[in-house]
This record gives structure tokens, C-alpha cells and sequence, in this order.
């Protein structure tokens, strides 16, 4: 049944033909998987491979560290490709700027598992991984915004967050698919893992940019926006219109997205953590725990999502993020026990269920904070200055357990700091779930 938008004026909805969203739903669904598929095998080696590939040490965890600041250095590119991919995409269009991060994701992609070792050629090896690795890091600070602009305004009124949702839970399938790709070498002998095992799933990246990219092609840019193009109304200098109209916003969507430092602390730190030597889970068990974890979320997303389109943004965002806070401790202590059911268990609970509640609502309550003119440009910054602590969140993680190796209550403090004041600056947010397309972004 279609929502009444008696109450909140004048109906401003796209038409009633849902067509056109739920395309735009599974291209981004299926996008933002495979491009996410490659940003992830990327995660898997940083935490497993990298530290003996390209910073050989007699210190494993000297070298660990190295490589896990790698992973973070695609979130010091972001926020810079956040405002030119932002600028590009309010000025010309969201479908081309999601082609464009696409194809560069995977060639980037593609070329890391060409890359040779440190033993080969010594330390260019380290020098061109970082290279790449910035470029994987301009990609994704477009993907999501791109996606999530396009779908929100394709979706009909009273079912946004359910639409928007599906591009965050393709990231959560691209987490699955990158670790059973890694899982096919992670048991490999060391010899052979080292030498060519790890490169396989980053060459399997071509053909994830050749389907995501004819899948792409056939998206239509959305009235709302095609609307503003045709009146030459678009904002001729993005961001300056952004930070003119919507500087609250902006830091708002800053301090909310601190909660991704949850997300590369279970998914990155975690499985470093949990497979070294001090502590012993092994490899297999740790990628089980995350693809089960993720396959979890896959349906929990789109249903918080539903029952955000019922209830609003801010109760389901709010309510998830601070069970983030409690679940991971329970989590890291879980580790430390060595028992592995209860590892299960607490990444369910933590990364399946209540961090599937911030990742399926933040693509609308962010988007719905924004006006057309703005929307790309206000989601990618916002987003990706606040992303920057998560991507060097592991490397933190790591510093902070010290040399014990297993001291990791710093680690869930930092974490759990990082959700209340996600949660205290998503309470400030004005409740948009009932706001019709066009009067988004407006002062109340």
C-alpha cells in the first residue's frame, strides 16, 4: 500500500512504477558486491599475506603493521576523491561517475596481483603496492555514494531505506565472496600461498569488472536530477554549494560514520588478532566466523531497512550502534577464550545483527540529509572523512595491544568510544523517513 503524504504536503514522489528502483536496486546491489569483493581480498592479505610479501622482517609483527597501514592508506585518498568524484557526480551525472570507479577498482585491482615481492625487486614492490592501493581508495569513495544517490532517488516514498539498503548489503556480499575466494588459497602450503596463492583471487577481479560494468551501463540517471540538469540548475561548484548550505550536515554524517571503525576492526584487526601466533585461532576458523557473520547481515540489512521505511532512521541507527558498543567486547573476550561457538555467536550478534542496523540505514538517513543539487558531494565527503579513522583503525588496534600481543580491552574501548558519538550525532539528525524526495535537504 502506498504511504498518504497528506500530512507532509504536496505529493512530490517519483511515479508509482517501481521499475526503474528495484534496477537500480540490484545494479547497485550487484556493484557495490563485486566492487567490494575486490576491497576486501585486499583486507584478507593485508591482515594474512602482505607482511611477509612486501615487508620481509625478522619481526612478524613489525611487518604486520607495515602492511596493515597499507590498508589504510586508500582511506587518506578517499576524502580527495570524495570531492572530485563528488563535484562530478552532482555536475554530470551519478551512472557515469559509478562507471568510472568501477572500471578503476578492478584494474587497480588486477594489477596488485601482478605485482612482484620485496625478495624480486626490493622496495619498489612496497612502494608500487601503495600506489594502487591509493587508487583503490579514490574508487570507493565514489562507489557507495553514486549507488546510494541514484537508487534514493528512484525509490517511491515510505520505502527509501529498504532500496538504499541493498547497496550496503552488496558490500556485505562482496566480504563473502572475497573471503571464499581467499579461503580456496588460505590453506595452501606457505611456500606456495606466498609465491602465487594469494594472487589468484585479485586476478579473478577482471571478470568482476566486466560484469558489474555491463550491468551498469544499462541504468537510467534519475528524473529528480535529470530534472536539474535539463533547468541548468545543478551546482555549478558542488562542493562550495555543500559546505554554503549543508555544513551541518556534513559533520553530522562525519561523526555518525565513525561506526565504521567497528567494521574494520572486526573484519581487518580481528583476524590479524585472532590467527597470530600469541593468540592461535586458525585462519579457516577466523574466515568462517566472518562469512558466517556476513551471511547473517544479507538478511538482516534489507529488514531493519523495512522497519526503518516503518519507524524512522534515527531509533534503528541509534539502537545498533550502541549494541556495537556492548558486543564488542563480548566479541574480542570471546577470541580469548579460544572457544570457538562462542566466536560464532558473538560475530553474529555484533557484525550480523547490530552493525547490520548503522549498514542498511546509513544509505538513506545520510542521502535524506542532502538536497539533489548536493546529494553525491554531501554523501561521499561526509562519509569518507569519517571512514579515514576506520581504514587506520587496524593499524591503531594493532599499536595499542602492545608488545603482549593479547591485550586487547584498548581496542574495544576505542570502539565502543567510536559508536556513542556516532549514536550521540545520529540523536541530532532531524527525521527524514516521512520527508518527500523533493523537500529533502530543505530547512525545516
Amino acid at each position: 500500500m502506498t504511504r498518504s503524504t497528506v500530512d507532509t504536503g504536496a505529493d512530490t514522489s517519483p511515479p508509482a512504477d517501481t521499475s526503474k528502483v528495484k534496477r537500480a536496486a540490484v545494479a547497485s546491489f550487484l556493484g557495490s558486491m563485486l566492487e567490494y569483493y575486490d576491497f576486501y581480498i585486499y583486507a584478507s592479505a593485508a591482515a594474512l599475506v602482505f607482511g611477509k610479501v612486501f615487508f620481509p622482517s625478522t619481526n612478524a609483527a613489525a611487518g604486520t603493521l607495515l602492511s596493515l597501514a597499507t590498508f589504510g592508506v586508500a582511506y587518506v585518498a578517499r576524502p580527495f576523491g570524495a570531492v572530485i568524484l563528488g563535484h562530478f557526480g552532482d555536475r554530470v551525472g551519478r551512472k557515469k561517475v559509478m562507471l568510472v570507479t568501477l572500471v578503476m577498482m578492478g584494474t587497480s585491482t588486477f594489477l596488485i596481483g601482478c605485482l612482484p615481492s620485496h625478495a624480486a625487486i626490493g622496495v619498489g614492490a612496497p612502494i608500487l603496492l601503495v600506489l594502487l592501493r591509493v587508487l583503490q581508495g579514490i574508487s570507493a569513495a565514489g562507489e557507495q555514494s553514486g549507488a546510494n544517490s541514484l537508487t534514493l532517488e528512484h525509490a517511491p516514498e515510505g520505502r527509501r531505506a529498504f532500496f538504499t539498503s541493498w547497496t550496503l548489503t552488496g558490500t556485505q556480499a562482496g566480504f563473502i565472496l572475497a573471503t571464499l575466494v581467499f579461503l580456496t588459497v588460505a590453506n595452501l602450503p606457505e611456500d606456495q600461498l606466498l609465491s602465487w596463492g594469494w594472487r589468484v583471487p585479485f586476478w579473478f577481479s577482471f571478470v568482476v569488472v566486466v560484469l558489474a560494468y555491463v550491468i551498469r551501463r544499462k541504468l537510467d540517471e534519475p528524473e529528480v536530477f535529470q530534472e536539474e540538469q535539463d533547468a541548468d540548475n545543478t551546482a555549478k561548484f558542488p562542493v562550495v554549494e555543500l559546505f554554503r548550505s549543508h555544513t551541518q550536515d556534513v559533520f553530522r554524517v562525519i561523526a555518525c560514520a565513525l561506526i565504521a571503525v567497528c567494521g574494520t576492526v572486526f573484519s581487518v584487526f580481528g583476524l590479524a588478532f585472532a590467527t597470530s601466533s600469541e593468540v592461535g585461532v586458525s585462519r579457516t576458523t577466523m574466515l568462517l566466523v566472518a562469512v558466517t557473520a556476513n551471511v547473517v547481515a544479507l538478511v538482516m540489512q534489507p529488514t531493519l531497512a523495512i522497519v526503518a521505511d516503518r519507524v524512522g532512521r534515527k531509533p534503528v541507527f541509534i539502537t545498533g550502534v550502541l549494541g556495537c558498543a556492548v558486543m564488542i567486547f563480548v566479541y574480542f573476550n570471546a577470541i580469548m577464550t579460544g572457544n570457538i561457538p562462542l566466536i560464532f555467536v558473538g560475530a553474529v550478534v555484533l557484525t550480523g545483527i547490530c552493525y547490520s542496523a548503522p549498514n542498511a540505514i546509513w544509505p538513506s538517513f545520510y542521502a535524506e540529509m542532502f538536497n539533489t543539487k548536493v546529494r553525491f558531494s554531501g554523501i561521499a565527503i561526509g562519509t569518507q572523512l569519517g571512514f579515514a579513522l576506520a581504514g587506520f583503525a587496524p593499524t591503531i588496534a594493532w599499536t595499542l595491544i602492545g608488545d603482549s600481543r593479547t591485550n586487547w580491552l584498548p581496542v574495544a574501548i576505542l570502539v565502543a568510544a567510536c559508536c556513542v558519538i556516532s549514536a550521540i550525532s545520529a540523536f541530532t539528525a532531524r527525521e527524514t523517513y516521512r520527508v518527500p524526495l523533493k523537500q529533502l535537504g530543505r530547512p525545516v
